[in-house]
């Protein structure tokens, strides 16, 4: 079993750049065949659908990051990306290098832990950098490309095969702390999507922030964009599906750029809150 931090460098040196994620798609495949009646789904076009066996009595949670990185590299970029280790932090490109690692450090502590079933969602295209400030560096000049459509296709997949979920936790990065030590929880998407909730979702998503609140009361209480917001919205468009979609994020600074660190104490906070919910979920 590899540690956190192991994981993480492997992800980190890919250049899973955007609309060329299916460079990472072999490492996380080789990671899920190696868990014990796991199984995975490659969903048009770079994105991937894991099942994670876990308690069959507790309804199934999902997992998410996006797997694309922003290209600050230009049209040669290295075979293997920047990576460094610190004593208190990581620097690379580790916007989503992070939640992959945390994502699938946490699959491996399944069989041995009282989980729900887990669902992992590795997405495409999260990023809008590359759309808006170099498109000649996608695949096709970005012709035909748009930030989130990995997760809204993810979110078409789940709905075409009836999958029933508690809750879509995505694991991003967040720039809001500016350089200082932090996690935080994003909680509203209808914020920034303008999609009227349902009493049912306000509900069940202040559920979950309280749970992971009496976890860890310490989280800052923010709101900012990634795919939680489109798993948000396309999961819940039948009025009675009152899906959560919440984001848990270790503060990452610079952002968007070359070398950017995380705090090692940051991402093992998040870890160990996702770990502590997953048991302690009804």
């Amino acid at each position: 079993m590899k540690s956190l931090f192991s994981i993480l460098q492997d992800v980190a040196v890919v250049p899973s750049f955007s609309s060329y994620e299916e460079k990472i798609l072999p490492y996380i495949t080789s990671n899920i065949e190696k868990i014990e009646g796991a199984s995975w789904q490659r969903v048009p076009d770079n994105n991937l659908v894991a099942t994670i066996p876990g308690n069959p009595g507790r309804k199934p949670v999902a997992l998410a990051a996006h797997l694309d990185k922003i290209n600050h590299f230009g049209e040669n970029p290295p075979q293997k990306l920047p990576f460094h280790l610190e004593d208190s932090r990581v620097t690379g490109q580790m916007d989503n290098s992070v939640g992959i690692a945390i994502i699938l450090a946490t699959a491996q502590l399944a069989a041995s832990r009282s989980f729900p079933p887990l669902l992992l969602l590795f997405s495409e295209m999260e990023e809008s950098f590359g759309l808006k400030h170099h498109p000649r560096l996608l695949k096709n000049s970005g012709k035909g490309l748009r930030h989130g459509m990995g997760a809204e296709r993810i979110s078409r997949y789940l709905i075409e095969i009836k999958q029933r979920l508690s809750c879509v936790m995505t694991v991003d990065t967040t720039p809001l702390f500016k350089g200082e030590q932090g996690v935080a929880l994003y909680s509203g998407h209808w914020e920034f999507t303008g999609k009227t909730p349902t009493p049912s979702e306000v509900k069940r998503t202040n559920e979950v922030r309280d749970e992971l609140l009496s976890i860890d009361p310490q989280i800052l209480l923010a709101n900012n964009t990634n795919d939680y917001l489109h798993y948000g919205v396309a999961l819940n468009r039948d009025e009675q599906s009152g899906i959560p979609s919440l984001a848990l994020e270790p503060a990452i600074h610079p952002y968007h750029e070359k070398n950017e660190s995380v705090f090692l104490e940051d991402i093992e906070r998040v870890f160990r809150i996702l770990i502590r919910w997953l048991e302690q979920r009804k």
